[in-house]
């Protein structure tokens, strides 16, 4: 039987002849929206592109465009420039009289249905222009001096990633309008992100939390449930007063509004663990680290009588003290007297107060929790008949917030930027050494299993910045000396939350006490997020 000639293979032409290297090589460098086109292309495509899409990264850009949804607009483009499967969404807007739902409605629109997204106002933002790509830390009284007027300026930073092998969401903290026990209602928050963190990891605790606080609801009782009820791996982060808009992906947590019954009083954006994460799916790791500002000043003290009172603005806290082994009790004007003559220069004073309280969730057995506790120092005053007077003596000590007991123990603390400075260099120390530590055991592993750096976050106090340390990118310099091509996001807040971060310039003259006190709450300080991958080793 004559065998058939054999029919020429037509030749690979135009992408058919690319081999499959080259072809990702191409398609991680498209747009998101021309990404999405190319999956649908053909089989081996959509594999290429779910390879791409199954790394993680973290993108970020701000805009100073004085016009919203220009600025809107550049920094979703920005971040869209390059594929990612958005998994979270946060902007943070700077401006006067900015309209937050129109940036929320734009953002959801652009991300999908199902991607948690917070918008907040801070006080400042840290990033890369997304037209420059140039670095900068814009403080929010800086832009408005470059502004032609106080109504004109607008600044948004966005930062969106996918970080692959965990599970984020958003929830909030509601408030009823008509609240009848606020406190039980910080059970509930503490208990729907345990219960969340259970479902998706197998552990109550997820990797890392996020936290926007309420511009006018009290955060310090949310903090204490909140470090009750975590192990200590959890780390939290975030701003304690600012004005947010969320989305959760999960529609029955959009329960806010002026149409509800409900004020949202906090949310968090969580980061939990998938114990059903697929095997070849590498680990996320956060590691973090706090910068201080502050510095002990004076002898301790132990609080003698409090009285809590409600003026025109905030809670505020009138107290006596006597200094630690003394016996004579001390009015307030004394007391700052003397922590004055012992400064240098006159700073903003704020008082660390040492407690112990016995903290209980819902039903559970109590735990007896340390703390640590910073008041702003508001002056001193006399008080008749429960209310401030400005004549009198100056017996009371004024500070600001609640929940000083007596018996409670404090130190003064003044704003040091030298002391910032160096527990800055020390931040950058350390990460200098993780940099050291990951690269000596991928030497000893050739290779395998090396560890990526994915970004980084900032959450600094207002208060520091150029205006503070006499140069710009102070609070910065960590992440731009180690780790200068990776994206950063950070903003300046308005009370900084950070939650199991060692304080890396402790005071030599700081109680034991004080040092190992849990502190969530901090005054002056800068606290850092690194974001790190470890790849699943390779099936043979």
């Amino acid at each position: 039987m004559e065998k058939k000639p054999k029919e020429a293979r037509t030749p690979l032409t135009g992408f058919a002849s690319i081999n499959e290297d080259l072809v990702q090589n191409i398609l991680k460098r498209t747009p998101a929206s021309s990404f999405a086109s190319a999956a649908c292309v053909c089989k081996s495509w959509n594999q290429t592109c779910n390879q791409i899409l199954s790394k993680p990264k973290l993108a970020s850009a701000f805009s100073l465009n004085p016009d919203q949804k220009v600025a809107s607009q550049e920094v979703v483009n920005k971040v869209l420039s390059e594929p990612i499967r958005p998994q979270f969404a946060i902007a943070n807007v700077i401006g006067s009289g900015v309209d937050l739902s129109e940036t929320f409605n734009f953002l959801a629109a652009k991300l999908g249905s199902k991607t948690p997204i917070i918008v907040s106002c801070a006080n400042g933002i840290i990033g890369r222009d997304a037209v420059t790509d140039e670095h900068q830390e814009v403080m929010l009284e800086d832009f408005w001096a470059d502004a032609a007027s106080k109504n004109s300026g607008f600044g948004v930073l966005l930062t969106v990633g996918f970080f692959p092998g965990l599970q984020v969401e958003a929830i909030p903290l509601l408030r009823p309008r008509k609240a009848a026990s606020r406190m039980a209602l910080v059970d509930k928050f503490v208990m729907d992100i345990r219960n969340y963190a259970a479902n998706v990891s197998g552990s109550t605790s997820p990797a890392l939390v996020i936290m926007f606080g309420g511009e006018k609801a009290e955060q310090k009782p949310v903090m204490e449930k909140l470090d009750h009820a975590m192990s200590r791996e959890t780390f939290i982060a975030g701003d304690e007063r600012a004005q947010f808009l969320y989305k959760s992906g999960i529609e029955s947590r959009n329960v806010h509004g002026s149409g509800t019954e409900y004020i949202s009083d906090a949310v968090v954006l969580l980061f939990a663990r998938d114990r059903h994460r697929a095997s070849d799916v590498g680990e996320i790791q956060f590691h973090s680290a706090l910068s201080s500002g502050v510095s002990t000043v004076g002898p301790r003290y132990k609080v003698v009588s409090v009285k809590e009172i409600q003026p025109e603005t905030d809670l505020t806290t009138c107290l006596k003290a006597r200094r630690e082994g003394g016996q004579e009790i001390l009015g307030g004007q004394r007391i700052i007297d003397d922590i004055n003559n012992e400064l240098v220069n006159k700073t903003e004073l704020f008082i660390g107060v040492s407690k112990q309280r016995q903290c209980v969730i819902g039903s559970e057995n109590p735990k007896l929790l340390r703390s640590l506790a910073f008041h702003e120092v508001k002056g001193f005053s006399s008080l008749r008949h429960g209310l401030l007077v400005n004549r009198g003596d100056g017996e009371h000590l004024l500070v600001s917030g609640d929940g000083i007991g007596s018996g409670d123990y404090f130190h003064f603390y003044h704003s040091d930027p030298k002391a910032a400075v160096s527990s800055c260099s020390n931040v950058s120390k350390n990460f200098r050494n993780l940099k050291l530590d990951w690269s000596s055991s991928q030497l000893h592993a050739g290779g395998v299993g090396s560890k990526e750096v994915v970004g980084g976050l900032v959450f600094s106090c207002w208060g520091r910045g150029q205006s503070f340390f006499g140069h710009s990118n102070v609070d910065s310099s960590p992440f731009l000396d180690n780790f200068p091509g990776i994206p950063m996001a950070g903003i300046f807040c308005y009370g900084e939350v950070g939650r199991g971060f060692t304080m890396l310039n402790a005071d030599d003259h700081e109680d034991q006490e004080e040092q190992t006190s849990c502190c969530c709450l901090h005054v002056y300080s800068t606290i850092y997020v690194l974001v790190s991958y470890t790849p699943a080793p390779l099936k043979h």
